[in-house]
């Protein structure tokens, strides 16, 4: 059985990310699925000074070691000032210092979403020029735009948005 690891870029408690990585959880039945929340994962802001002083987090190490149990990846980047959120910068800050080769290049669902029209676009295009640099194979992206007209009761509502992802999966399934 294939396992997927899945995570939102936030540490929002209310997090839509979340929400969104739930939903596209769904679709994996047969799959063995871990969700991780990077509130379990706390690490101090990276600098290198720390990293002199006390070397690296033991949450970095544990960070590492979920996502070598994966076969594939999804990840969902919130968006926090045109950029994804400090606590993912900072986590792959920690994790890229142990070694650079995080995702071990396993095949990703990379997605975004955000209140707005953009979908947290930005934040999916810096991962897209980050996230290969740190082992991910992004087989396929997806961006849900105006979270809050587009979701509801758990579901993509938008009906062409929902076949999109559903088509951007499949793909991302046959890579598998």
């Amino acid at each position: 059985m294939k396992k997927i690891v899945a995570f939102a870029g936030s540490n929002s408690s209310t997090s839509i990310n979340k929400q969104l990585v739930e939903f596209t959880l769904t679709y994996f039945e047969g799959f063995e699925i871990q969700l991780l929340d990077l509130n379990d994962f706390e690490m101090p802001m990276f600098s290198v000074d720390k990293e002199k002083e006390n070397g690296y987090p033991e949450t970095a190490y544990k960070f590492r070691e979920e996502i070598e149990k994966a076969d594939a990846i999804i990840c969902s980047l919130a968006e926090h000032n045109r950029n994804y959120t400090a606590v993912f910068k900072n986590t792959i800050d920690w994790c890229s210092r142990i070694d650079i080769n995080i995702f071990g290049d396993k095949p990703m669902l990379l997605m975004s979403t955000s209140p707005g029209g953009y979908g947290a676009g930005n934040a999916m295009n810096s991962g897209k020029i980050l996230l290969p640099r740190c082992g991910a194979e992004i087989i396929e992206t997806f961006s849900l735009p105006s979270f809050d007209k587009n979701f509801s009761k758990e579901k993509i509502t938008d009906k062409a948005l929902k076949t999109e992802l559903e088509e951007k999966i499949s793909t991302f399934k046959n890579k598998l």
